[in-house]
């Protein structure tokens, strides 16, 4: 008996469209029904006026994954989806901490974990400070680790946005359409 595995992997996918009310849930439903789980979203205006840009992360075998393109595209307001390895794009994730203040001014160990993580410190008052994180999930969730141990007042972290290493012809066919 032949049993062919399915290998899962992470895919960025791009999916640029017009700007519609509904159009998250009708697509966020895809995955849904196929008991997929969605990483990572990130919706935001794309490099082309009047278009918006979904960039959505799942882990999922290959040929899952060309069948929800598929499905993706089949969407009234969707121009085009794309998928990508991660090893074709160049990505990055946010995050903010809050943290108490007094902990910058007494702890040095806290002073030593931002200057190395490369965190930027964007405010401070007498109640608190936050801190903004850039980088790769590995690196936010190690700087959340060590962090953690001097009490994390508040976190958040955005979903991955993210460009291909090759030239992406939509702009030249969403120019024949005179968006």
């Amino acid at each position: 008996m032949n049993v062919e595995i399915k290998e899962k992997q992470s895919y960025t996918i791009s999916v640029y469209t017009e700007n519609n009310i509904g159009l998250l849930n009708r697509i966020s439903a895809i995955f849904q029904r196929r008991h997929i789980n969605i990483e990572s979203l990130n919706t935001s205006v794309s490099e082309i006026d009047g278009v918006s840009r979904f960039t959505i992360v799942v882990f999922i075998p290959e040929e899952q994954m060309k069948k929800i393109i598929g499905q993706i595209e089949k969407q009234v307001e969707v121009i085009k989806a794309y998928y990508h390895t991660d090893e074709e794009t160049i990505y990055q994730e946010s995050c903010l901490f809050k943290i108490k203040s007094d902990l910058l001014f007494e702890d040095r160990q806290i002073q030593n974990i931002i200057k190395d993580s490369n965190a930027r410190i964007i405010t401070v008052n007498r109640d608190f400070f936050v801190l903004e994180k850039s980088g790769r999930r590995n690196e936010i969730e190690l700087l959340y680790r060590e962090l953690s141990a001097f009490g994390i007042l508040q976190f958040t972290r955005s979903g991955r946005i993210a460009v291909t290493k090759e030239r992406m012809e939509i702009s030249k066919m969403l120019a024949a359409f005179n968006y």
